[in-house]
Formats: C-alpha cells, sequence, structure tokens
C-alpha cells in the first residue's frame, strides 16, 4: 500500500529558488517540507550575477551578510567589442549607484548561493528538506493537493509551490507548452585566479560581444577564482540533438575575436555545454492550492543576469502575499501571480530582445548600438532602474 504522508506546505524543486521560497514560507510561521529530486542537495553551473532587486531580497531573508564572505563586489559593468577590443560602455557600481538603490551589486558562484540558502534551512526548525524525491504528478483536492513521487512516494499538503525549473513537471498542470531553444550554447566554468592573464580587470564584471556570441568574465569566491562564459549560436543547431554547438564551432566563432578574448577562450572547459532555452510568458501559473515560482514559472534567457533574481523576487513577493492573506492561501497565490506575471514576462521578453542587440550582425545595426553606448554616461542608471529598484517588504 502506498505510504500517504500529510505535511503543511510543499515546495518541488531543491535550487536556489526553492530554498528561497522555503526561508520565505518559513518565515510566515508555517512548516514546509522541500522536496529535491537529486541524492543530494546542490547547484551546477558556475558565477551568478545578483542586483540590487535581488540582494535586497537575501538581505529580506537574513542571508546577505553570510553572501558577503564569498561574494565579490565589482566597481563597473563593462560592455567590449570582442574584436576590436574596444571598451563601448560601463557601469558604475559604485557611490550614486548604492545611494539609488540601498543595496550592492554582487557576483558569486552559484554554490556558494546554494549553501548559504541550504544553511539557512537547516537551521530553521519549520523547514524540512528531502532529496531523492523524483515528482510526476501534482493534482488539486479542493481542501488539499497532493503531490505523488516516481517511486510512489505520495504527500497531501496544504499548498504546492512548483520551483522545478526550466523542465518543470509542475507546470503541465498549466500549459503544455515546451521549452524553446535559442540556437545559442555556453560553456562556462572557472579558473585559479593564478591561471588569470595580466589584462584581467578584477574589479569589473566584463561583457565582451560580437555578431553572434559574447564572453563573460568575473571574479567569484574572494577574487579566488575566475568565472567565464563563452556564448555563441550554432549554425548546425538540429532539433532533439546534441550535435551542434560544439567546442569546434566554439573555437570557429572566437578564432577572429582580438588576442584577450582568444585567450581567455583557451582556458575554457569544453566537457560540457549548455544550449540556451528560455520559454514564452504564460499569463497564469497558479490553480487552486498549486503555483509556480522561478524557472517554472518564467525561464528567462541569461542576457539580462535576472534569471535568479527573479526568482529571488518571486520568493519574497510570495513571502508577502502569505502574509498579507494569512490562512487564505488561494486568495495569496492569486495575488502573487497578478504582481509577479506582468513583471516577469516583460523581463523575459526584454532578455530576449538584448540578446538580439549584443549578437547584432548587421553593420548598421551595430555602428548604431556601438554610437549609442560610447555615448551614454557610467553613471546613467535609466536603462536598468526598472529592474533594480523593485523592493518587497
Amino acid at each position: 500500500m502506498t505510504k500517504v504522508t500529510e505535511v503543511p506546505f510543499l515546495i518541488v524543486g531543491g535550487g536556489i529558488g526553492g530554498l528561497a521560497a522555503a526561508l520565505g514560507v518559513a518565515e510566515t510561521g508555517r512548516s514546509v517540507h522541500v522536496l529535491e529530486q537529486a541524492k543530494e542537495f546542490g547547484e551546477i553551473g558556475a558565477g551568478i550575477q545578483l542586483a540590487p532587486n535581488a540582494t535586497a531580497v537575501l538581505d529580506k531573508f537574513g542571508v546577505l551578510e553570510a553572501i558577503r564572505e564569498y561574494a565579490v563586489f565589482p566597481k563597473r559593468l563593462v560592455l567590449m567589442d570582442a574584436f576590436s577590443g574596444k571598451e563601448l560602455s560601463a557601469l558604475d557600481l559604485g557611490g550614486s549607484f548604492r545611494e539609488r538603490y540601498g543595496y550592492p551589486y554582487l557576483v558569486l558562484h552559484r554554490s556558494d548561493l546554494h549553501k548559504v540558502l541550504l544553511d539557512a534551512c537547516r537551521a530553521n526548525g519549520r523547514i524540512t528538506l528531502l532529496t531523492d524525491q523524483m515528482v510526476e504528478h501534482v493534482e488539486n483536492l479542493g481542501e488539499k493537493a497532493r503531490v505523488v513521487c516516481h517511486d510512489g512516494t505520495t504527500y497531501l499538503t496544504e499548498a504546492v509551490i512548483g520551483a522545478d525549473g526550466l523542465w518543470s513537471k509542475t507546470r503541465r498542470l498549466f500549459s503544455d507548452d515546451k521549452p524553446v531553444c535559442s540556437q545559442y550554447v555556453a560553456y562556462r566554468g572557472t579558473i585559479p585566479m593564478s591561471e588569470i592573464t595580466p589584462h584581467a580587470d578584477l574589479d569589473d564584471v566584463i561583457m565582451w560581444i560580437g555578431p553572434h556570441l559574447h564572453l563573460v568574465q568575473y571574479p567569484v569566491r574572494r577574487k579566488e577564482l575566475y568565472n567565464q562564459v563563452v556564448v555563441f549560436k550554432s549554425f548546425r543547431y538540429k532539433e532533439d540533438s546534441d550535435d551542434w554547438g560544439t567546442p569546434d564551432e566554439l573555437d570557429e566563432h572566437f578564432g577572429a575575436c582580438c588576442p584577450p578574448v582568444r585567450n581567455a577562450v583557451t582556458y575554457i572547459q569544453r566537457q560540457r555545454r549548455w544550449p540556451m532555452y528560455d520559454r514564452e510568458p504564460i499569463d497564469n501559473w497558479t490553480s487552486g492550492r498549486i503555483t509556480l515560482l522561478g524557472d517554472a514559472a518564467h525561464p528567462m534567457l541569461q542576457y539580462l543576469a535576472q534569471g535568479g533574481c527573479q526568482a529571488l523576487e518571486d520568493a519574497a513577493c510570495l513571502t508577502e502575499m502569505l502574509r498579507l492573506h494569512d490562512t487564505d492561501v488561494e486568495k495569496a497565490f492569486l495575488a502573487y501571480q497578478q504582481e509577479r506575471i506582468p513583471r516577469t514576462a516583460t523581463v523575459q521578453r526584454s532578455a530576449r530582445v538584448w540578446g538580439d542587440i549584443i549578437h547584432a550582425d548587421d553593420p548598421i545595426a551595430i555602428l548604431l548600438r556601438n554610437t549609442i553606448m560610447e555615448q551614454r554616461s557610467p553613471e546613467d542608471i535609466s536603462h536598468v532602474d526598472w529592474l533594480y529598484s523593485r523592493r518587497y517588504n
């Protein structure tokens, strides 16, 4: 006979968004279980950028000070031409930026952020963390919701938050859509700081851009490691195939770049490739006692560095609505959705547009972009203010 376990609140997915949501739910006085499909909690990938809209949330959940131990606080975001080597534009992250937003822009290793959130969850008596729980099915039952795992384990709960990422199974309750492949692929990783060439500026986040490609560089883990990500469009893309976006293509794309970029590419790890996906925004991700969060709700391309930031905003907003509506979980979930869908849809679409801008190959488009970029002041925050100024109580 299948064992049925009753739990107050349940989160599907133990990534950055899921753990932040668990801290938020616990903050409202509720007990919450987090189901992670892997055999242990962890985070893959390399660096992550957190703008003030995200660091404000981390402060709200009481983990910002712990994150400072690992983080690097860059002085500028810099846009460089990957072929000429010329600086196109920069955003100053000091003085007036800090004054405007009240919180810093920081970068760190994804695993360090995940560890801090995980430690905070483990230290919270209202949070139960469970691994090896592969969720297959989620459904509403009126006054309860039911979650069924691959091994038959079944949970009855007051509410479910689906934070199970790009390939979310919880999302199937709301949409039969599929992830959209951008035909771009990433190779990423970190290298010891001792291997960094003298050109690297360890106080900046640098994005080198060119037709159909870019390279991002910044230090992480107290400047002990250097994070690098190369992204390029594959002209050999094949649907449902892994035979595209290969290391050979990587070398073809970056072979004509300026010397600092070509040199950086030689350090890139080539064992694993990450195809770049997002999804079209949807106009509903809540049904009764079930809702979505993070990439399960609004997966986006990485060009605005807002995927993790928006998941953290989700967690903060959800916490606010659960506190506001007290015992009425369904009303809280609907209020959360009403607040979040317009904003996350805008960020999703804007990320696509920004990708088109930085990867432009038309000479006129490149000239126009570069002219605009070169004329802006490093203190000009007008193009990011809508992103970074959002706050949740």
